[in-house]
């Protein structure tokens, strides 16, 4: 085994596993420059199944070549757990790359003169990890567990695309990175050989791996831990991006700059029951009460909701004031988003979808009122 000094990811947990701080990207050409980053801010944390979308030109792909080390920010910087990316000189930051990083390709980049088993044990080679005895054996258990053992001794072109890709999966796994990042992994696969890719990060995940997938299909995100939403070289908040997801891209990033961002202690009352609601509130940390009855011992939460739901619609709806109290949970701090009834009128006007969906929300949650106060009224009056 060929042991080389390299940088190498820690193993603390509490900390961000990657990190991008004020990173920046301007390409220039005969037509002049265009910024396809604009001072990205995002922090990735270990055991993430983590989806990128956007729409094409977006600055998703850059993005990842960020991450990767492939190309380098015009400023800023992107740091893995310690190790400043760019700081390293290119051979360096490449050895690097090839320990911490499994990379999947849209178009698979397998080498076609190679058969699978080569194909997964290329990056063994390259950094030097394992014994040279060993090295066929792991590439043998990897693509055992991709389903295509059978198919070790193949050339790429001699199976079908999805097994193209499931091998360049397991080529990604070959030297046990922390990370796996994948542009567009399943965009040249049918929807069967699409979902058996995202059963197999899903599974990684679960396994303490980091998953970054770059897609501009937003049905894959269904089944990704996070996701990370970019419109013009710019990320769009995340707590909207999963809060209101009917929302178009350009919506979500007009709807940034709209919001007001506030914080509320343990327990502090957010709305009081009996007064006028004025905003729209998304939740972005913490956990939130629904209350009815304004003293604690005869109180009644008719409803606990969570990061990225939702409250206020039904008084900015229907009129009124509020029929309960709702404040933020026992045990932790909340933070919020909230939009004034103005721009709230803006965005189902702009949004019919949004509309909809809030709409039905209000008829479930007056549902759940109702049986909130028959079950009040059979306590106090059995």
């Amino acid at each position: 085994m060929t042991n080389r000094t390299q940088p190498k990811l820690a193993t603390t947990k509490e900390a961000g596993l990657i990190e991008m701080q004020q990173v920046v990207k301007t390409f220039s050409n005969a037509a002049g420059e265009f910024t396809a980053l604009r001072g990205i801010d995002l922090t990735l944390n270990r055991g993430e199944f983590v989806a990128i979308i956007g729409k094409s030109g977006s600055g998703k792909s850059t993005l990842l070549n960020m991450l990767t080390g492939i190309d380098h920010p015009t400023t800023g910087k992107v740091i893995v757990e310690g190790v400043d990316v760019y700081a390293m000189s290119e051979s360096k930051r490449s050895l690097w790359r090839g320990r911490n990083l499994g990379i999947v390709f849209q178009f698979f980049q397998l080498l076609p003169m190679l058969n699978l088993l080569e194909n997964v044990m290329l990056p063994m080679d390259y950094v030097g990890m394992y014994d040279v005895d060993e090295r066929p054996k792991r590439a043998m258990e990897l693509l055992r567990m991709v389903g295509l053992e059978e198919h070790a001794q193949k050339l790429p072109r001699a199976v079908s695309t999805g097994q193209q890709q499931s091998a360049a999966i397991a080529r990604a796994l070959s030297t046990d990175a922390p990370i796996i990042v994948a542009d567009e992994p399943t965009g040249n696969l049918d929807s069967r050989s699409a979902n058996h890719i995202i059963d197999l990060f899903a599974e990684l995940s679960e396994r303490g791996k980091t998953i970054v997938m770059v897609t501009h299909d937003a049905s894959m995100t269904k089944r990704t831990s996070r996701t990370v939403v970019i419109s013009d070289g710019e990320l769009v908040n995340e707590t909207i991006a999963q809060s209101l997801p009917l929302l178009s891209q350009p919506l979500m990033k007009a709807l940034s700059n709209k919001v007001e961002k506030l914080s509320f202690h343990p327990g502090e009352t957010i709305i009081h029951s009996k007064e006028p609601v004025e905003n729209f509130f998304m939740i972005a940390k913490g956990n939130v009460d629904v209350v009815l009855h304004k003293r604690r011992k005869d109180e009644v939460v008719i409803a606990q909701l969570s990061v990225n739901d939702f409250f206020g619609e039904m008084e900015l709806l229907r009129g009124g004031k509020s029929v309960a109290n709702v404040r933020a949970a026992e045990d932790t701090p909340v933070e919020l988003l909230a939009l004034s009834r103005d721009d709230f009128n803006w965005l189902l006007k702009e949004s019919p979808l949004t509309e909809k969906a809030i709409g039905h929300i209000v008829q479930k949650r007056l549902g759940e009122q109702k049986q909130a106060d028959r079950r009040k009224r059979r306590r106090l009056f059995g």
